[in-house]
């Protein structure tokens, strides 16, 4: 008989380099933001693609139509607004989004992923990503 061990889904995220987190609000379920940065390890010069997924929850108009901030960890940012027609019974949520970018340095960056409804931060999620310098390639061995 095998027995199985319960992980937290956040542990699982972690390990696998995504963590996501929705902004309290609301009764009912609320969809999960997450973000994976792909690679997530590499040497520079780099294109890293950042994908971000609403995952589960109920069609709800706090999450339709958001802004789309990204920041790179490296000073850098980018953001998106969408036009939408006003939220109704047909209405459904864009629940992909993606943006890259390049780094060019090493280091270890922390990439977030903001959607935006108005002023309001409705969900967040964030991904690490490092770069390793030149020596990792050529150390001689």
């Amino acid at each position: 008989m095998k027995t199985l061990r319960a992980v937290s889904f956040a542990a699982l995220a972690l390990a696998a380099g995504e963590l996501g987190v929705a902004v309290a609000g609301g009764g009912a379920e609320a969809p999960q933001l997450h973000l994976r940065a792909t690679p997530s390890v590499a040497l520079p010069p780099v294109d890293v693609l950042a994908v971000g997924r609403l995952v589960g929850g109920e069609e709800q108009e706090r999450f339709y139509c958001p802004a789309v901030e990204w920041s790179w960890g490296d000073g850098s940012r980018s953001a998106r607004q969408s036009d939408c027609p006003p939220f109704g019974e047909d209405a459904r949520l864009d629940r992909v989004f993606s943006a890259a970018h390049r780094y060019r340095d090493p280091g270890a960056y922390r990439v977030s992923l903001t959607l935006r409804r108005g002023d309001r931060r409705v969900a967040v999620a964030t991904a690490v990503v490092v770069v390793h310098g030149p020596d990792l390639a050529t150390d001689g061995r």
